[in-house]
């Protein structure tokens, strides 16, 4: 097993006023040799926007971009024609493919809207820009790992790579295992809420954690916790 622990407080942060993100690898002004990517994984961040503020209209191309609210209401218009509200326990996809334009905003005027925005180089390169978004239950979590991003499995949103997004509610002392889908994958562990222990190593609130050269995780909750495991291919 091989491991890179990334610690809450070693993330690049970036506070404009109406958007205060932190980004687990180099994105915008944030630049690290050392986090560049993980595998197929390229961002991954944890946005806070104020409230009636957002991301103006402005391009994708070749990208599977992922959202996923963890508070508030988040608005998504793109060139496609889309507009669509995206709520806490929705999960949207978006596969930029040979290009499309698209803005995010607060929806709400009265509190702000915080969100994970991720992005996963594709698997194909230029095809048809698609949009998919749907609402996952948050009671189907609890202690389990819902799929909720995948590219073999109808209940989940589809992605333009061989990656699986699993998102874990989980109470004090629960301990879950995960099985790779592939053996050759690694899975990015990112903790939303609480703190757990993954084969072995703790990991607090907003801390990540990179695994390779493993076939399956232990997860265990040191406190009520939310998880988020990505596995993605690692030959990008």
């Amino acid at each position: 097993m091989t491991t890179i622990l990334h610690k809450a407080n070693t993330r690049g942060h970036a506070n404009h006023g109406w958007l205060n993100s932190f980004h687990t690898f180099s994105f915008a002004g944030y630049y690290d040799s050392n986090r560049l990517q993980f595998g197929a994984l390229r961002v991954l961040n944890d946005d806070t926007v104020a409230a009636g503020m957002g991301f103006g209209r402005h391009p994708h191309e070749n990208m599977e971009i992922v959202s996923i609210p963890l508070s508030g209401d988040l608005e998504h218009q793109d060139s496609t024609g889309r507009h669509e509200i995206i709520k806490q326990g929705d999960v949207q996809i978006m596969s930029a493919g040979r290009g499309i334009f698209h803005s995010e905003k607060n929806a709400n005027h009265d509190r702000q809207v915080k969100f994970l925005q991720i992005w996963v180089m594709p698997n194909e390169i230029n095809i048809t820009p698609r949009y998919e978004q749907k609402y996952f239950p948050i009671v189907e979590r609890k202690n389990r790992f819902q799929i909720v991003v995948a590219p073999d499995d109808k209940n989940a949103v589809w992605i333009n790579q061989n990656a699986w997004f699993s998102l874990g509610n989980l109470d004090k002392s629960i301990v879950l295992s995960y099985q790779l889908h592939n053996n050759e994958n690694g899975v990015y562990a990112f903790i939303i809420k609480g703190s757990v222990v993954i084969n072995g190593i703790e990991l607090l609130e907003r801390d990540g954690l990179a695994l390779t050269e493993i076939t399956d995780l232990e997860i265990e909750a040191k406190e009520e916790a939310e998880v988020l495991l990505i596995e993605i291919p690692m030959n990008k």
